[in-house]
């Protein structure tokens, strides 16, 4: 679970139906994804206002282990991440200039940043997302707090737009991709995902890539499972949000009291599964579309991908990087892969 890129613009469906403001990505979504079976509805959805505020929430969550997981591997192992980077091309150090992908407002990035700072006295910090507000956040607070950082905002879709990347001088690029939001990808999307920003890469460059672990000798299910049905119920107004969003931007009729929240572990998938079922029932409009359920039927919202060390080698050689070092915690919960552009 973490925040994906918006989807591009569709201009071939009415932006209004009895004069109801609609998004035409939005709709265009809605309809591709519930007049089919089994109906889906992509988790770019989730990211409206309401569902960004939620997803902070999870981040703080007792259950949600990956966002203070990962946090902590950072403030252990910051300055050799930096070190190593910098090393990447050559036993002479460069210096280095930090991109991340769908940066949010990049609280844990700061742990990297002052790393670098130490390492070379100022770095230039190029966060990119589709969240004007999240770039705006991320630009006050660490030009603010962190002496050194020159942030440049990128306002992209990473998924659907080409991406600038600037490369001071002799510099080397250090590509952030965290959160784990690789594994909200199917393996063949993921694959497409790194290939992109590895042609955007020279060789030297590096990749700091962020997974979740999957279940294994200190990791059970339970534990996975826990961090997308907490027991406050946060994960589940998270996921009945998103019919909020069709409502009001695809001119929607959902009642998400007619819906439950659901997260499942599919083990032949190495995926973390989240749904919202029907409780019964029902019709829905989606602005001209009559949708029916029925009891027990589900919308698949999301998916979240858990690796191994051996599968996250295997991605990153088969999109052009090498592993150069991999970090994790004492409970095997979650890794921080190194990798170099070759």
């Amino acid at each position: 679970m973490s925040p994906l890129a918006a989807p591009p613009c569709s201009s071939e469906l009415s932006l209004s139906v009895n004069e109801v403001a609609i998004d035409p990505a939005v709709l265009a979504e809605a309809v591709s994804g519930l007049t089919v079976s089994p109906k889906t509805l992509s988790p770019w959805l989730f990211y409206d206002e309401a569902g960004s505020i939620l997803f902070e929430q999870i981040t703080a969550l007792p259950e949600y282990y990956l966002t203070r997981t990962e946090r902590a591997i950072f403030s252990d192992h910051a300055d050799e991440i930096i070190n190593l980077a910098a090393h990447a091309s050559s036993e002479t150090p460069q210096c280095l200039t930090l991109v991340e992908l769908g940066a949010g407002t990049a609280t844990k990035t700061g742990i990297l940043l002052r790393a670098a700072v130490r390492r070379q006295s100022h770095v230039i910090y190029q966060p990119i997302d589709v969240s004007e507000t999240c770039l705006v956040e991320a630009q006050a607070n660490i030009e603010s707090h962190i002496p050194g950082v020159t942030v440049i905002p990128q306002l992209a879709n990473y998924i659907t737009q080409p991406i600038t990347i600037t490369r001071p001088t002799q510099a080397q690029v250090l590509a952030l991709y965290i959160g784990s939001s690789i594994g909200n990808f199917s393996p063949v999307q993921a694959r497409e995902v790194l290939l992109n920003l590895r042609a955007q890469l020279q060789p030297g460059d590096s990749l700091l890539l962020g997974t979740d672990l999957a279940p294994g000798e200190h990791k059970d299910v339970a534990t996975l499972v826990a961090a997308y049905d907490d027991a406050a119920g946060v994960t589940a107004a998270f996921n009945l949000n998103i019919l909020n969003h069709l409502n009001r931007d695809a001119a929607a009729d959902f009642e998400t009291a007619n819906f439950a929240h659901r997260a499942v572990w599919n083990a032949s998938e190495s995926r973390i599964e989240m749904h919202l079922e029907s409780i019964s029932d029902h019709r829905v409009n989606v602005a001209d579309f009559e949708i029916g359920f029925v009891a027990g039927e589900t919308i698949h919202t999301e998916n979240s991908y858990k690796f191994t060390h051996e599968a996250i080698a295997k991605l990153l050689c088969d999109c052009g990087f090498s592993v150069a070092k991999s970090f994790s915690d004492s409970q095997a919960l979650f890794a921080v892969t190194l990798a170099a552009a070759v």
